[in-house]
């Protein structure tokens, strides 16, 4: 476990949530938290308190969308907000270039590249949240408004 948390991808998570609150803390999970059910399953929480770092293209940029566990990114809300007529689920070499971080670990804060981020606002209804740090063993906890800030994101309703 020490190596996963020596690994760059969570070392850049980790000194991104240290600076915005010196309290926050990247977390080990002795189970893997690739997916949404396995790390519900990992920390004993509902499927819904854990974060999806979505990475999607558009027509000629990327962005990154929030969704809670137990819900689905809605393309086709996406593609009003945006006013795209094309939206699509980015592409695991896309994901590793753009945030710099592999599927199943993709955190929603410190990408390698500037990207704007949409929160699904159904996040709101857990007191805690818990989201990648970087590693399918590693996450971060935080609460629904630490959330909105430290990614700077915009909180609308994308998800079905």
């Amino acid at each position: 476990m020490e190596d996963i948390i020596n690994k760059e991808p969570v070392k850049r998570v980790k000194k991104f949530i240290k600076e915005f609150d010196s309290n926050l803390d990247v977390l080990v999970l002795d189970a893997s938290a690739r997916t949404a059910k396995d790390a519900a399953n990992s920390l004993n929480c509902e499927v819904g308190a854990i974060v999806k770092s979505l990475l999607l293209r558009s027509k000629n940029s990327f962005l990154i969308c929030l969704i809670a566990g137990d819900k689905r990114c809605s393309l086709n809300k996406l593609k009003k907000i945006l006013q795209q007529k094309d939206v699509s689920m980015a592409n695991a070499e896309e994901v590793k270039k753009i945030t710099g971080f592999s599927i199943g670990g993709v955190s929603p804060v410190a990408h390698i590249k500037n990207l704007d981020v949409l929160i699904d606002k159904s996040l709101s209804r857990f007191a805690f949240i818990f989201a990648a740090a970087g590693h399918p063993n590693c996450i971060f906890k935080v609460n629904y408004t630490q959330l909105v800030k430290i990614t700077n994101g915009s909180e609308r309703e994308i998800s079905e």
